[in-house]
């Protein structure tokens, strides 16, 4: 097996663009180990409607980048205190799926911490009844990703606020994440390890198990492509949030001149269809609105964008351009 350092980098776009440019371009003849650290962030399963399973306010104020993995599972939030392996190797057939396979050697690392951990459920790594570890597995022709997290010393108060979402009402398609009890391997330890000092001891152990074990740096044109992949695809509003299932979205609200409800359908994070129903009173159709908002992305700032020039009082009355904007894309209070 060849370890690959990724030079410290903590962006988890760029990290993921490198988990990706390893199963895709390295040589089918290795099997592959890399880490990564990565700054806070939520990661999204490939299959999941991100808007429904991010708290799109809290992650903006407080700069949480969102990004959509490969594999798929559910939402999971990152930060310094968290370790994330992943094995990219060949599949036979019976590899994938088999979480047991990719999951021993890091639990038999553990357990050689002091910790009583074992494999539960599907694809989940527990020490007394706690999760502290999740994976998920992605494959393309003969070759596979098994990745996952280790817990640290997360904030796991963090994950709280990230992962809820105020949306009034919602019904989407997509795979709502299961919320789990987690826990941080810190509270486990007899003596407390920073992340560097425990990325260390698990390669070390990694090491033991899967000899002859290189490392290896990779190449200035090498990185250049993973720069390029992050730029194509994992910095893209398509890829995060474009991507997500079809869902549709009520949400209504009384205002001093009338209460204002709206259906929208969005699908791949697209406004599809535009609809205002309400008591209120106002002079234009509201229809010529609908049709303004229609084809739009369901995001805060190209939405604001639009409605800039326009005034609102024409449809509803003595409304303000804010309130009608939160009440589109905003949160509950």
């Amino acid at each position: 097996m060849i370890f690959i350092e990724n030079d410290g980098h903590t962006n988890p776009k760029l990290n993921l663009a490198l988990e990706e440019y390893i199963l895709r371009h390295f040589s089918a003849d290795e099997d592959y180990l890399l880490f990564y650290i990565n700054e806070p962030s939520i990661i999204i399963g490939r299959n999941q409607n991100t808007l429904e399973e991010i708290n799109q306010t809290y992650i903006e104020d407080h700069n949480i980048h969102v990004v959509r993995r490969i594999s798929g599972g559910g939402a999971v939030y990152h930060d310094f205190g968290n370790l994330n392996f992943s094995f990219i190797t060949n599949h036979d057939g019976k590899s994938l799926s088999n979480f047991k396979k990719f999951t021993e050697p890091v639990i038999k690392v553990l357990k050689s911490l002091g910790l009583n951990a074992e494999l539960k459920g599907r694809n989940d790594i527990e020490v007394d009844d706690k999760k502290i570890s999740g994976t998920a597995q992605f494959s393309t022709g003969k070759r596979m990703v098994s990745h996952g997290t280790l817990l640290l010393d997360t904030d796991l108060s963090e994950v709280a606020k990230a992962l809820t979402v105020k949306m009034s009402k919602i019904q989407s398609k997509g795979h709502k994440s299961v919320r789990s009890r987690v826990a941080n391997i810190s509270e486990f330890l007899k003596a407390p390890l920073t992340i560097q000092e425990f990325r260390q001891l698990v390669l070390e152990g990694l090491y033991e198990e899967r000899e002859p074990f290189k490392t290896y740096q990779l190449t200035l044109e090498e990185w250049s492509a993973i720069h390029a992949l992050k730029s194509e695809k994992y910095d893209t509003w398509e890829w995060n949030y474009g991507r997500s299932p079809k869902f549709n979205v009520q949400r209504s609200k009384r205002f001093s001149i009338g209460e204002i409800d709206l259906r929208i359908f969005v699908e791949k994070g697209y406004i599809m269809e535009f609809k205002i129903f309400g008591d209120f009173f106002g002079k234009e159709p509201v229809v010529h609105l609908e049709q303004l908002l229609t084809g739009l992305r369901y995001d805060h700032a190209e939405i604001s964008n639009v409605l800039e020039d326009v005034n609102l009082n024409e449809y509803f009355g003595a409304l303000q351009k804010e309130a009608f904007i939160e009440l589109i894309y905003g949160e509950d209070e």
